[in-house]
């Protein structure tokens, strides 16, 4: 069987979140998307549940990391070219991300990294397939 892998995320404005998402791409699937969730697609067998911090809540019993000043994880995913990695970037900052810093360049691997609107960390890669 191979497994689903679903990542939470609480959210401040769900809807916002949710367009500014949809500015980089990213579609949601309707069938797990309601008013206090929302389930962006990464893949067929990723997913990233958009939660509001009041539902997410009801998930923990720890308090919420403020992700305006602390990391709590960094996100990674996959582009299809070094084009890809900058233009997703460039979406993210227009629809009110911010840059994580210049882009590194690793010859065989290139990213740049962006914080949504919440402070959550994102990382967008490529990979040169022939070095893979």
């Amino acid at each position: 069987m191979a497994r689903k892998f679903f990542v939470s995320l609480p959210v401040r404005d769900l809807p916002k979140s949710m367009a500014f998402f949809t500015a980089l791409g990213f579609e949601f699937d309707p069938k797990l998307t309601g008013d206090h969730s929302a389930c962006m697609i990464m893949s067929e067998g990723a997913s990233v549940m958009l939660l509001t911090e009041s539902f997410f809540g009801g998930f923990t019993k720890r308090e919420l990391c403020d992700t305006r000043t602390q990391e709590e994880a960094l996100f990674s995913f996959s582009v299809a070219s070094r084009s890809d990695v900058d233009a997703i970037v460039a979406k993210a900052v227009a629809h009110g991300g911010v840059s994580a810093g210049p882009p590194e360049d690793h010859g065989f691997m290139y990213d740049h990294g962006f914080y949504d609107l919440d402070g959550h960390g994102w990382n967008v890669v490529w990979s040169d397939p022939s070095a893979t």
